[in-house]
């Protein structure tokens, strides 16, 4: 095996590896987290039912369009920045996804009562794609066209 050595003065792109996919599935899966968070919390702000769970407090109502528009809300920005991390692979775009699937990750822990399957898949997924995007995220280059 032999070695290549740049040029002086020349910048050399770090290779990237196999783990790359990891990182494109996980703005993959931003994006169709999104969609379906999108869909969901379309359902939700046109429920007019409300939940009832027991806090350390007492008994709780919460009413499901509020939970609704968060999710709506939350889950427009997940789309846009996996989108934007899939085709611009910026830092910007890299860490704004952190910080949302971490956002995205709590919301579906407060959504457990009312929709458990879906919630323990989003985490499961959010878990993942967290875990590409800090672990492999350095290795993401831009789409190229």
């Amino acid at each position: 095996m032999t070695k290549a050595y740049a040029a002086a003065g020349v910048r050399t792109r770090p290779r990237e590896t196999a783990w790359v996919g990891w990182i494109w599935f996980g703005a993959l899966m931003m994006i169709l987290m999104g969609l379906w968070g999108m869909f969901s919390g379309l359902v939700a702000v046109f429920s007019p039912s409300t939940i009832v769970a027991w806090t350390t407090y007492g008994l709780a109502t919460v009413d499901i369009s509020t939970w609704g528009w968060v999710h709506l809300a939350v889950s427009a920005l997940v789309f846009v920045v996996g989108i934007s991390l899939l085709t611009t692979a910026a830092g910007w775009a890299r860490i704004t996804a952190v910080v949302l699937v971490g956002l995205e990750l709590l919301l579906q822990f407060a959504a457990l009562p009312a929709t458990p399957w879906w919630s323990l898949v989003s985490i499961g997924l959010c878990v993942t794609v967290l875990w590409a995007l800090v672990v492999h995220g350095g290795e993401l280059r831009p789409v190229s066209t």
